[in-house]
């Protein structure tokens, strides 16, 4: 999917109102299935609570199951860019730090939604799978664009070493939203991802005893 940007690589208005529609969409579907079960939510009251018909639905998700994952295509496809198209003297690890945090601005507004999504994969596994599918093919895609930052051509296997890098990466926003997540809302995530970022630039040596990260 080809995001327009207007000439100071701002996404444009269509593509802004296309993100907000599938935020909105992703948001009523989290909502009602923590209040009524995954499986006992329907498209349509999904479609509804957003604001839009069910047809509109399938503009943005390929199924009922994809509107809880929030796993939006447009933004590993911005971070891919980023990652191929940043200075080549900085570090591939810092790389991918500063484009996620640019797509995680707004998850400190989130905190409710997050939190209703984690309840929500909890009452229904299956949902874990499909979204560890889905990330998983995130994540093979990022280690090609890191493979490709550090001289592989487009026809050349993926090493270890950009499959290692885009597996921790993407493994550590997870564990910064669910760390983030259980914390009280007075801790700022943009904190606690940059403190993952940390550890991993640091070897991932173990804090000291009264550290609140150990």
């Amino acid at each position: 999917m080809q995001v327009v940007k207007n000439k100071d690589g701002v996404p444009g208005l269509r593509e802004r109102k296309k993100q907000a529609t599938r935020a909105a969409l992703a948001e009523a579907a989290v909502r009602l299935a923590a209040e009524h079960g995954a499986e006992n939510v329907t498209v349509e009251a999904i479609s509804s609570a957003a604001g839009v018909s069910a047809r509109t639905f399938f503009n943005y998700f390929d199924s009922h199951d994809d509107a809880f994952l929030m796993v939006d295509p447009a933004v590993g496809e911005r971070v891919r860019r980023a990652v191929r198209e940043a200075p080549a003297a900085l570090p591939v690890l810092d790389v991918l730090r500063e484009a996620f945090a640019a797509e995680l601005a707004d998850v400190e507004e989130r905190h409710e939604i997050w939190s209703l999504r984690a309840k929500v994969f909890q009452r229904s596994p299956y949902l874990l799978v499909r979204g560890l599918g889905a990330h998983m093919a995130e994540e093979q895609e990022l280690a090609a664009a890191v493979a490709e930052r550090l001289g592989g051509g487009p026809d050349e296997p993926v090493g270890l070493y950009p499959r290692l890098v885009a597996a921790v990466a993407t493994t550590a926003i997870r564990a910064s939203i669910e760390d983030w997540v259980q914390r009280t809302p007075d801790v700022a995530f943009i904190d606690v991802f940059r403190d993952a970022f940390e550890h991993l630039g640091s070897g991932l040596v173990a804090p000291a005893a009264d550290s609140p990260d150990a």
